[in-house]
């Protein structure tokens, strides 16, 4: 079973940067789909970005293209989500997740909270 622990996120004011962290129990993400989610009070759950498994394509949602940056470190099984000009709709518990096939077959982590407010 691999486990995925998230770490980085807090309270930042409005256009802050924050950097999220999530770290997989196994040496899995230079052959998975990983990826980055966020979900909101009273919103369903969005892929924010992701990093392809086969030809390592990212994809960012266009509610944060330009400001955050997808990344990963193969050998430490760590991967990253930079956070750049936070907006208070940034705002959510936010989950990595590692699948083979699709995200409702995911590995996922337990949720790092962000919240931007002044």
């Amino acid at each position: 079973q691999v486990q995925l622990v998230e770490s980085g996120g807090g309270l930042v004011q409005p256009g802050g940067s924050l950097r999220l962290a999530c770290a997989a129990s196994q040496n899995i993400f230079s052959i998975y789909t990983v990826g980055w989610h966020r979900q909101a009070p009273g919103k369903q759950r969005e892929l924010v970005a992701a990093i392809g498994s086969h030809r390592g394509t990212v994809y960012y949602a266009d509610s944060v293209e330009g400001r955050f940056t997808i990344s990963k470190d193969n050998a430490e099984n760590t991967l990253f989500l930079q956070m750049n000009s936070l907006q208070p709709e940034d705002t959510a518990l936010y989950y990595c997740a590692a699948t083979r096939t699709t995200w409702r077959e995911a590995y996922w982590g337990q949720g790092t909270q962000v919240t931007v407010s002044s």
